[in-house]
């Protein structure tokens, strides 16, 4: 069996959700920008992340399997920090930073609302507990943050910002929604020097990791990212495919080279918690 199949809680835990809202593929937001403000942008750069760097140095770690975990448990000592960083960024203006350093910041905010509201509720076994119970859909839709004076969703941040604005689906390896189905969270705080570089780094690492794509014998298996955020690989196999052959190493790309089609996809919502 894959060390990297969901477990059997988080299979029940997707199945009974996607019963409760119609279906994860359903679910999933389309890119929509939620208000054209959000386009503008100055020449600043990245305001100070030295709070968020020191949380995430303190308590993230590489797990044996090559999946970031985090240490909830310790975290909740930390969260009056994270939370006191976090209403200092929120008052940052990102529409005054330059493009890459927006971008940045608004990964940032994310991640870090999203681990803020698993500490505020933990202990749980997956996000999709917080802001509720078993058939919840998770905080997604829940306004978490004010920027400029709106009140903002992470669905909000995600889909009627980062999506809509800049258009690259490596953005699906940057956001963090605290499970081990999801490509790692990264260690330190995007910046925009380092922009480029760590959004190709996050895509290898995750296409090349058994969660992102592998072989069940000849079928081609891949992350349920690929479904739910389809149209950013044009809406098709494919699409996903010619995705996965920009990233794939060794023997995933050698398969690659003769995959027509995917036979499955899979996701694992277990906490990645340490």
């Amino acid at each position: 069996m894959n060390d990297f199949a969901p477990s059997r809680r988080s299979l029940l835990l997707g199945t009974l959700a996607a019963a409760a809202v119609g279906g994860a593929a359903a679910a999933a937001p389309k890119p929509d920008l939620i208000d054209a403000k959000w386009k503008t942008s100055g020449s600043g750069g990245d305001p100070d992340y030295g709070p968020w760097a020191e949380f995430l140095s303190r308590r993230l770690s590489m797990g044996s399997g090559g999946v970031a975990l985090l240490d909830y448990a310790g975290g909740v000592g930390d969260r009056a920090q994270l939370s006191g960083w976090l209403t200092e960024t929120q008052k940052v203006d990102p529409t005054t930073l330059a493009p890459d350093a927006a971008f940045a910041w608004w990964v940032n905010l994310y991640n870090a609302v999203t681990i803020d509201l698993v500490l505020a509720d933990y202990p749980v076994d997956s996000i999709k507990e917080v802001k509720g119970g078993l058939f919840n859909t998770g905080p997604w839709g829940e306004k978490v943050a004010v920027v400029n004076g709106d009140r903002l969703s992470l669905d909000d941040i995600e889909h009627g910002i980062l999506r809509p604005i800049w258009k690259d689906p490596r953005i699906h390896y940057a956001v963090n929604c605290a499970s081990i189905g999801c490509p790692n969270l990264k260690a330190t705080p995007w910046t925009s020097a380092t922009l480029e570089a760590d959004l190709e780094a996050g895509a290898r690492a995750y296409v090349n990791h058994p969660r992102g794509a592998r072989f069940d014998g000849d079928g081609l298996v891949v992350s349920k990212i690929y479904e739910w955020f389809d149209e950013d690989f044009e809406s098709s196999d494919a699409g996903v495919i010619a995705h996965l052959k920009q990233y794939a190493e060794g023997d995933l790309a050698a398969k690659l080279s003769g995959a027509t089609s995917i036979s499955d996809t899979e996701y694992d919502w277990d906490l990645n918690a340490a």
